[in-house]
């Protein structure tokens, strides 16, 4: 979390320009040092801390990130505005070497450190991800990065980045790449028209800040996840602390009562936020208004308060110590809790506070050994062009560790130059695959495809072509597979356990004079009944199936063939909290197929594939000569997977097909990771595209006999 590094702009405001000063009797104007902001840093990153330790009474532990912007957003423009009315010029060059020389070292060192713990402790499959995010954080935009993976149901499986918290300043430092040459805009427009600098830039504050609240208040609405990372919903928090910057002449002259008042309050609001908050609420928002306002208070009134406000606690020496090496602490206790995860698992409460304690051993001595020598070294001083050099030169080594964790990935068991396709599926008995021993799982395969290291890639191309609706969309997306002349057309609807097969369909399709039409959602199953998500009702994937179910009368199928991997839904729509049970999905689905069925629409029900608890590709790459450590209990798998609850809702409803390949995924008792020299997992429990392909002979006779 960037510590409002300091820093000046330099470029020529015509020296004429002589702004008024004025004194206020007996109170001397607020020092460029404020202990009680130094305290307030503490109190920012003591809450981050805590709550990235699992500290479960601190649930609002994360809007100390909004304690720092605010605190970032303060501290940058007191500098700029002095700098335009004090000398009349301000400095890119000075500002933005400041900030490398701060900013740079220290995040280098981490970025460094955590590429090679990385290579020694995360799973082998995760290196390319964190290593584009090393990249990426290096170079300062992460955090879209980050916004683009949360919405990436694909990536579902990917574990928290050790870099993740390098989001953060990802959006300082976007915010500060163009706020300078904006105020550069407003001072110039000012000396010409000899006007008051800090009136004109809180206007051109409130023009940055208002857009920013009024979308983040609608994209966390409308797409939590993305507005979480991205820099358009926290600008407004930034612009904040400036406009305090600001407004300090007129709030330092508050009464020194009513400036502890307004303190002590902003203060209060800033700890309620870090007890009220938690992850179900909405964020940022227009909830984050209590720990930035609050934060606001607290530089506001702390100028005017002195020893009344919250400086009595916010400065004693042990906060002020703290809140110095708050940018050191945040760069080094989020790898050091990740990379422990990894190696020893999920951390109690006891055990990351312990991380988060020998964090600052590390941050203290980067702190005294990296970031203050360089910082403070005479040549980083006297030249700018000489810090801004080595700060290109940070950022170099940081992409260039992060390139080479990516590129740091082994090749798994490659197929044979002279390879025939793998058979897959194709090496088991039709007839009579539980008993075949090719179904056994194996120590060693000749080689395996796709590569293991590559599974989450080998998806269906349906997905770059934008035929699986978004988790927030309720849109109606069909796209066409198979023979588009076809006399038959079949209609594949559900969720992403619904897309996993349409190769094979597509396959099939082409084959028999079959056209495939695709409507699929994620996370959201054909059904009436209600489900949910993130403990709220998934009102998206109603309205998108009471859409898509209107679209299939309007044009009707030959066939619906659907599948599903949730289990169940919610038992009271009204009361989210009540949680999910198998009986109302069951009815949800008998309902939904009646309505198809009154239509004259005939009903396939594809069985969900059995789930193996754990990222099977992930664990054939870390044994691939000894696979039977992937195996998995297959009666356990199907029991956690949704087909047990299609299977009793088809024996019900009497009126549809019911259509089960588990036996050629997992036909022994213990389920192999990998059958016929073919991977079969990807992510969760969906099926490589790969095995998919293997399978079509065997999708392919169950449709014609319900098609014919």
């Amino acid at each position: 979390m960037a510590r409002g590094l300091q820093g000046r702009v330099v470029a020529s405001i015509a020296p004429s320009y002589q702004p008024t000063r004025r004194r206020v009797p007996d109170r001397p104007p607020p020092p460029r040092f404020r202990p009680d902001v130094e305290g307030m840093r503490a109190v920012a990153v003591g809450m981050v801390l805590i709550y990235h330790a699992g500290v479960g009474f601190v649930p609002g532990g994360f809007a100390g990130v909004d304690v720092f912007f605010v605190i970032s957003g303060f501290l940058i423009t007191g500098m700029l505005i002095r700098e335009v009315e004090q000398t009349g010029t301000v400095s890119l060059a000075q500002f933005y070497a400041r900030r490398a020389k701060r900013l740079l070292p220290a995040a280098a060192l981490v970025l460094g450190v955590t590429a090679v713990l990385t290579f020694l402790i995360a799973p082998t499959i995760d290196r390319r991800v964190f290593g584009g995010d090393i990249a990426a954080a290096a170079l300062y935009f992460v955090n879209w990065r980050l916004a683009d993976r949360s919405v990436d149901y694909l990536a579902e499986d990917v574990g928290p980045s050790p870099v993740q918290h390098f989001w953060s300043l990802a959006v300082e430092e976007q915010f500060y790449l163009v706020w300078p040459l904006f105020i550069l805009l407003i001072a110039l427009w000012v000396r010409r028209n000899n006007e008051p600098p800090r009136a004109w830039m809180g206007v051109g504050l409130a023009a940055v800040a208002v857009p920013s609240f009024v979308w983040s208040v609608y994209l966390t609405s409308s797409n939590p996840s993305t507005a979480f990372f991205v820099s358009t919903t926290r600008l407004w928090e930034l612009a904040v602390g400036a406009g305090v910057a600001l407004g300090m002449p007129v709030l330092a002259r508050l009464r020194q009562s009513v400036a502890a008042w307004i303190a002590w309050a902003g203060l209060g609001a800033v700890g309620l936020s870090a007890f009220l908050i938690t992850t179900e609420t909405p964020w940022p928002g227009s909830a984050a208004l209590l720990p930035v306002l609050g934060t606001a208070a607290v530089i506001a009134g702390g100028a005017a308060a002195g020893r009344r406000g919250p400086l009595v606690l916010l400065g004693i020496p042990l906060f002020v110590w703290i809140g110095g090496l708050s940018y050191s602490l945040y760069l080094w206790h989020w790898p050091l809790i990740v990379l422990a995860t990894a190696q020893w698992g999920e951390l109690r409460a006891w055990q990351g506070l312990l991380i988060v304690a020998f964090s600052f051993l590390p941050a203290w001595l980067a702190y005294k050994f990296v970031e203050n020598p360089l910082r403070h070294a005479r040549s980083m001083v006297r030249s700018p062009r000489f810090a801004l050099s080595m700060g290109a030169n940070l950022t170099l080594a940081g992409i260039a560790a992060g390139l080479a964790l990516a590129l740091s990935m082994p090749q798994v068991s490659a197929p044979p130059a002279n390879a025939q396709a793998a058979p897959g599926a194709a090496v088991l008995d039709a007839a009579d695959p539980r008993s075949d021993p090719d179904g056994e799982p194996v120590d060693e395969a000749d080689w395996i495809t796709p590569d293991p290291l590559s599974a989450p890639e080998d998806v269906p191309p349906a997905y770059d072509e934008g035929c699986q609706v978004s988790i927030e969309s309720a849109e109606v997306v069909a796209c066409e597979y198979g023979d588009p002349d076809g006399d038959v057309t079949i209609a594949l609807v559900g969720d992403s356990k619904a897309l996993q097969w349409i190769t094979a369909l597509d396959t099939v399709g082409q084959q028999n004079g079959w056209r495939i039409v695709t409507y699929t959602k994620s996370t959201c199953s054909f059904t009436t009944a209600t489900l949910s998500t993130s403990r709220e009702v998934f009102q998206s994937c109603t309205d998108w199936n009471e859409a898509v179910t209107d679209q299939l009368r309007d044009d009707p199928p030959d066939l619906v063939l659907t599948s599903q991997g949730r289990n169940r839904a919610l038992s009271d729509p009204d009361d989210p909290g009540k949680g999910e049970t198998v009986g109302p999905m069951v009815d949800g689905l008998k309902e939904r197929w009646g309505q198809l069925v009154d239509a004259g629409i005939a009903v396939a029900v594809l069985a969900d594939t059995p789930q193996p608890g754990s990222d099977v590709y992930s664990c054939v790459a870390e044994n691939p000569d000894q696979l039977t450590e992937c195996a998995f209990d297959r009666g356990p798998a199907i029991e956690d997977s949704a087909a047990e609850t299609q299977s009793r809702a088809v024996e019900e409803f009497g009126e549809a097909s019911w259509i089960n390949l588990n036996n050629y995924i997992c036909p022994a008792d213990s389920c192999a990771p990998v059958i016929g020299n073919v991977l079969i997992y990807r992510q969760g429990s969906h099926l490589t595209v790969t095995y998919v392909n293997t399978l079509a002979p065997r999708l392919e006779a169950a449709l014609e006999e319900i098609v014919e």
